[in-house]
């Protein structure tokens, strides 16, 4: 009977383990933005990047702050950034979700390159998006990074005339960051 307990018990920590190897979360993540424009380049950045990756499922689910930007070229251009084109107030979080395409193998470390399919939400406005990532499998850590453009139109963000040559329609994005397991 003894033997019996110890084998079910056996296979429930497997299972259960199995299952728990697949949950990662952003440990830390930096998503970095560059304007370059004829008259201007503006840069910021922010390390409140949160986010999670299943791996099984090839599913995954970011969120960022815009007010968490920071950098710029003079606190007034924050403020404008916040107040003017991005509207934190109304709309606090630019987010990304959805699924990876190609086959990533936990059990197998090494660099894999992969394209994140989903719902890119900036401003209020979602765009179906296809993203370029390049994933370091460490085995209980995962390395990432991306760059990629956003285009202010996509996202009904308005450039006003007068700083017309001090912003770029289309925004240089970066993002690294780890993702750790879970435990479970």
């Amino acid at each position: 009977m003894a033997k019996y307990l110890y084998v079910i018990l056996a296979c429930f920590f497997t299972v259960t383990g199995a299952a728990g190897q697949s949950l990662f979360e952003v440990n830390k993540g930096i998503v970095r933005f560059s304007s370059v424009a004829p008259h201007e380049l503006i840069t910021a950045e922010s390390k409140e990047l949160k986010g999670a990756l299943d791996s099984r499922k090839k599913s995954f689910a970011f969120k960022l702050p815009i007010a968490s930007f920071k950098g710029f070229n003079s606190p007034l251009q924050r403020e404008h950034f916040n107040e003017n084109y991005m509207e934190t107030e109304t709309y606090p979080f630019a987010t990304f979700s959805g699924k990876i395409i190609e086959d990533l193998d936990i059990g197998k470390e090494g660099v894999y390159k992969v394209r994140a399919k989903g719902r890119l939400q900036i401003h209020g406005i979602v765009q179906e998006r296809i993203i370029n990532v390049e994933i370091n499998n460490q085995g209980r850590e995962m390395t990432f990074r991306s760059s990629f453009i956003i285009s202010l139109i996509d996202h009904s963000i308005k450039i006003p005339r007068v700083v017309y040559d001090k912003l770029a329609p289309d925004i240089k994005v970066s993002v690294d960051g780890i993702l750790n397991q879970t435990a479970q």
